[in-house]
């Protein structure tokens, strides 16, 4: 989120996201260059990243991979956002791609529960309800751009467990 006393120093493009590995890693390999909603597009990156990796790794190594790539993208999301002079560009969507691949470990299996939980997983992030709010707007740096997609990704499980248990 950027607020009104930051302005960017360098204007994002294909030139600056190869300029350095971090840049590449937090705008999601280029989703977060799309002009009109860079975190929807971040957001369906995860859904690849998923599917490749989910059926090759273990739960526990999976578990291990997101806390790890959590870790990264507070470094990642941390660099990139002090280059840019804006400490949560738009364009930084590393942080969706973690968030919704932990959602997706946990969304049951087919069609429509991951659009749901993407849909849920994208309106949670975009309303931040407290909160979400408190945290977007409190915590600064890798961290912060990282923990309020956390929370959304929780808000967008814990309706997903809600409408399963009524489903059943």
């Amino acid at each position: 989120m950027t607020t009104s006393h930051e302005e960017l120093k360098i204007t994002p493009s294909w030139k600056f996201l190869f300029s350095h590995p971090a840049h590449l890693l937090s705008f999601g390999f280029g989703a977060g260059l799309v002009k009109k909603g860079p975190g929807t597009a971040g957001t369906l990156v995860a859904f690849p990243l998923y599917w490749f990796l989910a059926p090759r790794l273990s739960d526990a190594m999976f578990l291990f991979v997101l806390i790890w790539a959590f870790a990264i993208g507070v470094w990642v999301c941390d660099k990139t956002g002090k280059e840019l002079g804006v400490g949560d560009y738009g364009g930084i969507v590393w942080d969706e791609i973690v968030a919704f691949m932990l959602v997706l470990f946990f969304t049951p299996e087919g069609f429509f529960w991951q659009v749901l939980a993407f849909s849920l997983f994208r309106f949670f992030d975009i309303v931040k309800p407290q909160p979400i709010r408190h945290f977007d707007s409190h915590w600064h740096g890798g961290l912060g751009v990282m923990f309020d997609d956390l929370l959304a990704a929780g808000y967008a499980l814990l309706c997903l467990a809600v409408i399963k248990i009524a489903l059943t």
